[in-house]
């Protein structure tokens, strides 16, 4: 997901060739060696990843972590629960944009009361959509604690909300944009940082 359209990567958008507005910041390999990076630094903090559930924030993030489960799965031995956790009804922006179709929030059959939720998203910019994703699990139950992994951090804060994981820090002016494209949903696996065309 993303916390605006002119921030973060959560568009439908298909993928195409670079232009002088744009440049790739990771592909396939890197994408594929920083969720291996990730999937080890969560098993290392929690030791096993046991009581773990991973919820990704729909489109890319709860993709994100289905892949970053399967890494742990390979590392571990151990399936552990992956779901997902729609925000759009806990986003502080619904009255200043069109209304949107509901996203899909699937839950482990043993729920999250007592367990070490770990969200996962595409990118994190000003912290909103975390923020939303925070409100939505309240309702759900009560986590030991939740973290957060990202894929990029591309800065620009506008709440305290820090990422434990992230895959790759990157600088960004508030006039780019952040697409990211996986395999599933994109037939390509990419980063791209695309710039404001001069008007």
């Amino acid at each position: 997901m993303s916390d605006s359209s002119t921030s973060d990567s959560s568009t439908s958008d298909t993928p195409t060739d670079q232009t002088p507005l744009s440049r790739a910041v990771l592909e396939g390999p890197d994408i594929h060696r920083a969720l291996t990076r990730i999937a080890h630094e969560i098993l290392e903090r929690t030791k096993g990843a046991d009581g773990v559930v991973l919820l990704g924030i729909p489109t890319r993030g709860a993709t994100l972590a289905r892949r970053l489960g399967d890494r742990i799965e390979r590392f571990e031995g151990v399936k552990i629960p992956v779901g997902s956790i729609d925000i759009t009804m806990y986003r502080d922006d619904l009255r200043l944009r069109p209304a949107r179709p509901l996203g899909h929030t699937e839950l482990p059959p043993d729920g999250i009361d007592g367990r070490i939720v770990v969200l996962v998203d595409d990118v994190l910019y000003s912290g909103r959509t975390v923020r939303a994703a925070l409100d939505a699990l309240n309702d759900l139950g009560r986590p030991t604690a939740v973290q957060l992994a990202t894929l990029v951090d591309r800065g620009h804060r506008e709440l305290p909300i820090r990422a434990d994981y992230v895959g790759k820090n990157l600088p960004t002016a508030k006039s780019e944009k952040v697409k990211v494209y996986l395999q599933e949903t994109d037939g390509r696996d990419a980063v791209l940082l695309m710039k404001e065309e001069a008007k």
